[in-house]
């Protein structure tokens, strides 16, 4: 796991300095080791957190001299000794015990193919001499950004380590704002919410040739189809799962837990303690009360560590700290998040690190296999679901985004958007169809991205055994009226039975609670406040703006989310990472 930026130059020598900037950026992925190489009109730097071979040996960027290659490389490789297995008998040698290598030998045996043979989270670059290859995982865990600077193709971990380059169209958007406002900070790839920057979809290779030139390949879209019997996907998901927890326990530092209370962490807490794991660490957070809302789910989460004897952390956090706090968790954010868990996850990420590098994170469970609340009204959709999925899940529709906005899109682009994913063949329910696009754009859009940043600001490895895509294609085949039972996720819920106590596994759905976001007053309102105040871009519509700051807790999103926090988020990203 770690940070790596690259510049492909068509003409001249590739910018050594710049690199150097984005490698200071990176430098929280990757507080262990750097390294830069420039040969010609290709450079890359990298920051390297030591999680396997902790050597010098496994230090990037990594060459293979005899093919021609370099490679930087950030992520894990879950299955590298068995590919390093199989790479042997055909014939490779190797230097290290680091998944990088692996990578390395794999691609001189498989070329472009080597990312179906991967289990795992990775986004990389590989030059071989001529093209430079970029190679982002299946569902997107680790991100990798690009940018167009000055004759040259830029690709980095973070889009903050772009901006340190220098040379980027640092404009807002227009359609990516759009999107930003219908979907809860979602911006989908290939956008982000400057002008001057992409990022590399999900399950992609793109080639950039030497004149400049680029293509992009998808290598992995799993299908809807059925394959089992009603009573035999119970079982198949806690063996798969099982297998899941299992490949994330590869690493040469010790692995803990990220234990919530719920019945995804829970449940990987009882798994690995199935599997013999004594003494596992894991960690919880909770904050100060506010009003009627509870800060904790403390109550399930002890109970938890508690049957499985694990060695557990709790972290209560007063409201001054989390204020404190959201400054650095907003400095953290790659593109601008507005769900009230970044801080949380700042802060837990910032306490784990110090007991613990890698840890394994129950994220992703409700977006593949039904546990949000707008799936189950798409059961009785006759169309195709998209009036019905966008109706639950849209925080406000086109006109709502509108009365926003001083300019807007001429067309509602976010329905569009959306439309264009329901009409993909593959998906034959609307169940499947609104899961398809919250697995590969929303999630990775949204609880993925907010993970990857907020623990990797620390040097902290958050592993999601839920987006395992072996586990992630068992889900896409699983009948929808078996994920949506039972309130949601009711396949998971009968694997969990017997196995996490049932108290765990019937209790209502729980959030990660930060009610001092939740409910706008004190410091947080005064901060939103004046970053609208002071700010002169001219994106919202002040009409709008001064109604929500007359009233900051009557203007809600339709998943009652805070839209006075939404754009006041926004704005204080854009001072944060644009303005400074």
């Amino acid at each position: 796991m770690c940070g790596f930026a690259i510049e492909v130059r068509r003409d001249g020598r590739a910018d050594r300095d710049a690199l150097e900037r984005m490698g200071a950026v990176l430098e929280p992925r990757g507080p262990d080791g750097s390294g830069v190489w420039v040969d010609r009109g290709v450079g890359m730097v990298h920051r390297r957190l030591a999680i396997i071979d902790l050597s010098e040996l496994g230090a990037q960027p990594m060459h293979d001299e005899a093919a021609g290659l370099t490679i930087v490389f950030n992520g894990c490789i879950y299955n590298h000794h068995e590919l390093r297995g199989e790479l042997i008998a055909l014939g490779h040698s190797f230097r290290s015990l680091s998944d990088t290598e692996v990578l390395l030998r794999g691609w001189v045996q498989w070329g472009e193919d080597l990312p179906s043979h991967l289990y795992g989270m990775f986004a990389f670059a590989i030059h071989d001499g001529a093209r430079t290859f970029l190679v982002r995982d299946r569902l997107g865990i680790k991100p990798l950004y690009l940018a167009e600077v000055d004759g040259a193709l830029r690709a980095a971990s973070t889009l903050p380590a772009l901006l340190a380059g220098g040379g980027v169209d640092t404009r807002v958007d227009p359609v990516a704002l759009h999107h930003y406002l219908s979907w809860h900070s979602v911006v989908p790839a290939p956008r982000t919410i400057l002008r001057g920057v992409t990022k590399l979809p999900p399950a992609t290779v793109m080639v950039v040739e030497p004149d400049g030139s680029r293509s992009e390949r998808v290598y992995w879209d799993p299908p809807f189809e059925r394959r089992l019997d009603v009573d035999d996907w119970p079982g198949a998901m806690r063996e798969t799962l099982q297998r899941a927890v299992r490949r994330r326990m590869v690493a040469d530092v010790p692995v803990g837990i990220l234990l919530s209370g719920g019945l995804d962490s829970s449940l990987i807490v009882a798994l690995l303690a199935a599997e013999g794991q004594t003494g596992l660490a894991t960690f919880s957070i909770g904050f100060e009360d506010v009003g009627e809302r509870s800060g904790d789910e403390f109550e399930f989460s002890d109970l938890v560590a508690a049957e499985f004897g694990t060695d557990h952390h709790q972290l209560r956090i007063d409201r001054r700290r989390m204020v404190d706090a959201l400054p650095q968790a907003i400095e953290a954010m790659s593109e601008p998040m507005v769900s009230h868990d970044c801080v949380a996850f700042w802060l837990l990420s910032e306490a784990v690190r110090r007991e613990r590098k890698v840890v394994q994170s129950g994220q992703g469970a409700d977006e593949v296999l039904g546990g949000y609340d707008w799936y189950p009204p798409l059961l009785a959709a006759t169309d195709d679901g998209l009036s019905t999925y966008a109706a639950s899940f849209f925080d406000r529709a086109d006109a709502g985004v509108r009365a926003l906005l001083a300019d807007a899109p001429d067309d509602d682009v976010s329905l569009a958007f959306a439309r264009a994913w329901f009409e993909r063949p593959g998906a034959a329910t609307p169940v499947d169809r609104a899961l398809r696009l919250d697995t590969e754009v929303m999630l990775v859009e949204d609880p993925v991205k907010r993970v990857d940043n907020m623990t990797m600001a620390h040097g902290l490895e958050a592993r999601t055994p839920f987006l395992d895509h072996e586990l992630v294609e068992l889900a896409a085949a699983c009948p929808p009226e078996l994920k949506l039972a039972d309130g949601g996720k009711g396949v998971l819920r009968d694997a969990a039975r017997g196995v996490v106590p049932d108290v765990v596994i019937d209790r209502p759905k729980g959030y990660f609670p930060v009610p001092a976001l939740t409910h706008l007053e004190g410091p947080v309102l005064a901060l939103v406040t004046d970053a609208l105040r002071a700010s002169d871009r001219g994106l919202f519509n002040p009409t709008a703006v001064d109604a929500m700051l007359a009233a900051p807790n009557e203007h809600r999103t339709n998943l009652d989310g805070s839209t006075l926090w939404q754009l006041g988020l926004l704005e204080l990203w854009l001072q944060n990472h644009v303005d400074a």
